[in-house]
């Protein structure tokens, strides 16, 4: 296992500047409200969020440059726009559902700002112990912590090096700024104009075939999302993680879904809604639309749960793996509480105390268990369940912060944890005697929600630490800063959320809440003795399978889980970058001589070598990348919320897109290595 201990970061450990100021909170607390509340509806109408560490980064420059602040106050002021993302993701994927299943008539608001309030808490507050078995005694990638310090270094943090002068790179910040607007513009076009589509679909019949009795259609899907964003995550992670995850989504939508097809027959779209996903998903052709949504049904209704059982025995393994690592954080805990010295340490490696934090994570199992009370009336129930969703809260932020840090917040399947935590749930609600109860639904989503909203934080909290750990951030600061952007966002989601509700009503086709429905499922089929547990073995028994033959489990579960055309691009971005390692190598030799890691190279300033500046380049673009696809996404939530409605086609045309897309990877691949052509051609 590697260690992070001795990493050089951009502002030394010795150096203090202004970082935790009034100015910077406050900017912390306005984002984590702004972003907040537009992912609420994004979430609520996508089933998706965007990650606000770069949009937050970028925001937090813009209002903090009037007054001049300094790299360190730009990073509190992302921590708390992180928050109010991340906060508003565990949100909607659960409340929601309570409405839905009729447990509630409305959106309650007190129950709801609790909840998020105490999920979110207890999301920062595990993170403290887990922050440097995570970040700095793994390897993880955390490729948006590499991409919004490179952001960072490069638009704000130039004057702030060791000599107090503004340094040279030897690499241009324009392929940031040239990333950014490439992104933006290409998602603008997407998602506000539809002039082209988001997503590439298509399947294949290869006939009839007689299995089981009756004649059934032989088909395959493959599908791509044409989003720079995911090319640039799989740039910065590597050829290695994104073939793992490629490989879990060819396991799942290659091999598994047609041979279900094949034995059962493609289910067929009946509600008005399904039959208007099918015409979407066919471009308006309803016949080939209802093919792939027949695909898609096939691999929610079943497949998805082999990544979620594989995602579980993953999860659990990982933690069993960093064992010594979190036994570690433990023992200087138990040292803090008993009164015993603890080493003094460099300000980059100071977190907030220990002993209070364990404190406050205990204290906080009153007001949760008073609030499923309050809203069950099962007295003992929740008191265990209370205790139960603390301590579950450890490993569901254990795992999606692992994730996290493996693939980004963006991609961080907290959906994925969720039904997770809820299949649990339900079960030992079931061990209560609770099937047919009310209550016990109701219950059981409202664990999940806390669970969710921790776990929804400590993926975008880590996301942010890592960008602090590589700038010189002070832990104990950013934690603070991610406390208060949490109490900042939570009431505001509350009335978002019970706004939306009033406005478009929560699981129409204006608000669909598909992540809700996904939850409201999995307790009625557990509860109601349908689930499929079957799929559930089979996925914890591919993990065992993975572990046995040493290869990483969570990103081909990640892979099952996660839609075929996400997959692919992050896939394509990793077989980008392994064009440019080899070129790397062809001109400089092995990549293996003076490695420096993209961690260095995203901050570095000074000396630059020809090799790494064309890593650093490719990591300035991708950064861009990133950042201009997620902050477009922000604006566009906002558009909608406005009422407003650019869009040309209601069937947008599928290859102009594509071919921009393959245009933008091939310029990931060129704009790095363009010296070494230019050189090669002299």
């Amino acid at each position: 296992m590697t260690s992070r201990d001795d990493f050089k970061s951009f502002i030394p450990a010795e150096k203090k500047i202004p970082e935790l100021t009034i100015k910077a909170v406050l900017v912390g607390a306005l984002l984590a409200i702004i972003l907040g509340a537009a992912n609420a509806y994004l979430g609520l109408y996508a089933g998706m969020t965007v990650s606000a560490v770069i949009p937050g980064a970028v925001m937090a420059f813009a209002f903090l440059k009037p007054f001049k602040g300094t790299i360190l106050e730009v990073n509190i002021g992302m921590m708390g726009a992180a928050a109010g993302e991340a906060l508003a993701a565990g949100v909607i994927f659960t409340i929601p559902a309570l409405v839905l299943m009729g447990t509630w008539t409305e959106v309650h608001y007190l129950e709801t700002t609790l909840i998020a309030l105490f999920g979110g808490m207890l999301g920062v507050l595990w993170m403290v112990p887990l922050r440097r078995a995570l970040i700095i005694n793994t390897d993880l990638p955390f490729p948006e912590g590499v991409a919004v310090a490179a952001v960072l270094t490069t638009t704000v943090g130039g004057e702030e090096t060791e000599s107090g002068k503004k340094s040279k790179s030897g690499v241009s910040g324009v392929w940031l700024i040239v990333g950014v607007l490439v992104a933006a513009l290409f998602k603008f076009g997407q998602v506000a104009l539809k002039i082209f589509a988001g997503a590439v679909h298509g399947i294949v019949n290869i006939g009839k075939f007689d299995i089981g009795g009756g004649e059934k259609s032989g088909v395959f899907y493959g599908g791509v999302a044409t989003s720079p964003a995911l090319l640039g995550v799989g740039w910065i992670i590597g050829p290695k993680i994104s073939s793992f995850v490629f490989v879990g989504g060819l396991l799942g939508w290659v091999i598994l879904v047609p041979l279900i097809a094949l034995a059962t027959g493609l289910p067929t779209p009946v509600t008005p809604s399904e039959i208007t996903d099918a015409l979407a998903l066919g471009y308006g052709n309803f016949d080939m639309g209802s093919q792939i949504w027949g695909f898609f049904a096939i691999w929610g209704n079943y497949i998805r749960y082999i990544g979620v059982g594989a995602m579980v025995v993953g999860g659990l393994f990982t933690i069993f793996k960093l064992r010594s690592n979190l036994a570690a954080g433990i023992k200087e805990a138990v040292a803090g509480i008993k009164g015993g010295k603890t080493e003094v340490k460099k300000r980059t490696d100071q977190d907030l105390n220990i002993k209070l934090v364990f404190l406050m994570i205990g204290l906080l199992t009153i007001p949760v268990f008073l609030i499923y009370a309050w809203i069950s009336s099962l007295w003992v129930v929740s008191a265990v369940m209370a205790v139960f969703a603390i301590l579950f809260a450890f490993i569901a932020s254990a795992i999606a912060g692992y994730m996290a840090g493996l693939l980004g917040s963006s991609n961080n399947p907290i959906s994925g944890v969720t039904v997770s935590v809820l299949l649990i749930t339900s079960l030992i609600l079931l061990g209560f005697g609770l099937s047919g109860n009310a209550g016990a639904a109701g219950i059981a989503i409202l664990i999940a929600a806390v669970i969710c909203c921790a776990a929804a934080i400590s993926g975008d909290v880590l996301q942010s630490m890592t960008c602090g750990q590589m700038i010189g951030a002070t832990p104990r600061n950013q934690q603070i800063a991610e406390i208060v952007g949490v109490a900042a966002a939570a009431p505001i989601l509350a009335l978002v959320v019970q706004a939306l509700d009033k406005a478009y009503h929560i699981g129409s086709t204006n608000l669909p809440a598909p992540q809700a429905f996904l939850m409201q499922g999995i307790v009625k089929g557990v509860l109601g003795g349908e689930m499929v547990w079957p799929f559930v073995v089979a996925g914890a028994v591919l993990a065992f399978v993975l572990i046995l033959i040493n290869l990483p489990v969570l990103p081909v579960a990640i892979g099952i889980y996660l839609p075929f055309t996400l997959s692919v691009p992050i896939f394509a971005g990793g077989i980008v970058r392994t064009i440019t390692n080899r070129a790397i190598t062809k001109k400089y030799g092995s990549a293996e001589e003076e490695e420096i890691s993209d961690w260095e190279l995203a901050i570095k300033q000074t000396d630059v070598a020809p090799k790494e500046k064309i890593i650093r380049t490719g990591l300035l673009f991708t950064a861009g990348l990133i950042a201009g696809e997620a902050l477009m996404g922000v604006i566009v939530a906002f558009l909608i919320i406005g009422g407003f409605n650019f869009a040309v086609f209601d069937f947008p045309p599928i290859l102009p897109g594509l071919l921009v897309w393959i245009f933008i990877a091939a310029l990931l691949a060129y704009i790095p290595l363009r010296e070494i052509y230019a050189k090669d051609d002299k």
